[in-house]
């Protein structure tokens, strides 16, 4: 992605957004609307206490929706936990040349604005939604795009983040993990469905534990190693282990490849809140401890 991915060609505001409601969706228009805060391709607005507007900011975002769309109330049904649901679409128009969408609110916190209290919960809960979720695409799914694909197609960008980030006197350590992923053997299963993007503004929290699991733009059929790296990722330290005795269906290849692409997501969080990469409007402050964080799992926590 790059800078001019993220420009926006048009001020999302309230007053755009409720415009776009009365002009296509009147029935809907007369709804409180505020602005949520974060995102990445999408800017999100609050539709009175149930629907969430999202508008897209980057050039891919309109595509990731029609995904979403599509695939979400295949998928829904048989998830133990929330995920947004499409229930109505915006179409461009003179004021707003993208596509846009109406979906379901998921209640709760985004986990880079709070912490899991709950840690066994939240790792049996994890492993739950996952094995639900890991089952065989069908062979129209989309496929692997920017990310997906084995560890080692990556080492690009692994290294532009390991030298992008302080690593305290812990690269060889880092270096080693990332290594060790590279060379795993690839994934020979089929493959499975996959949320692709689970991190800690992906996953909700309520009570102290995950309730809810948002923006499956990055959905694609492949390697569960990408969604298995957020044992480190998302769940705090000790939950790893648990994690993996209650998803009971990782070989070591797949856990090797998944702590690897864990060194690489925490690397990545670790940049965004340093310095707002990628030209995100405000940055992303709360990503920088929670990747830090989440690398010091990492190294702390293997399972065999």
């Amino acid at each position: 992605m790059t800078d001019s991915d993220t420009a926006a060609e048009t001020e999302i505001t309230a007053d755009l957004v409720r415009h776009l409601l009365r002009e296509q969706h009147p029935d809907l228009a007369e709804l409180a609307v505020r602005e949520v805060e974060g995102g990445w391709d999408n800017q999100q607005w609050r539709l009175g206490d149930e629907l969430a507007v999202r508008m897209p900011r980057t050039e891919r975002a309109p595509e990731l929706q029609r995904k979403e769309c599509r695939w979400l109330p295949r998928l829904a049904p048989r998830l133990p936990l929330p995920v947004p649901l499409p229930v109505r679409v915006g179409e461009p128009s003179a004021r707003f040349p993208k596509r846009w969408t109406i979906m379901t609110w998921v209640p709760g916190e985004p986990l880079d604005r709070t912490s899991i209290s709950r840690g066994d919960h939240a790792a049996d809960t994890l492993a739950d939604f996952l094995r639900a979720l890991h089952v065989a695409a069908p062979a129209e799914a989309p496929g692997v795009g920017d990310r997906g694909a084995h560890p080692g197609t990556y080492t690009e960008g692994f290294d532009h983040f390991f030298r992008s980030v302080a690593l305290d006197g812990r690269a060889d350590e880092v270096r080693a993990v990332w290594d060790d992923a590279v060379a795993a053997p690839a994934w020979e299963g089929r493959p499975v469905w996959v949320h692709g993007d689970l991190h800690p503004a992906n996953v909700v929290v309520s009570a102290g534990t995950l309730s809810g699991v948002i923006d499956f733009g990055d959905l694609f059929a492949g390697d569960p190693a990408w969604d298995l790296a957020a044992a480190w990722v998302v769940l705090p330290r000790g939950g790893a282990a648990r994690f993996f005795d209650a998803y009971a269906h990782a070989d070591g290849a797949t856990i090797r490849r998944a702590r690897g692409l864990a060194a690489l997501k925490s690397l990545f969080l670790m940049l965004m809140g340093q310095n707002g990469d990628r030209g995100l409007p405000g940055g992303k402050p709360a990503w920088g401890p929670a990747g830090r964080a989440a690398l010091d799992r990492v190294l702390r926590t293997a399972v065999n």
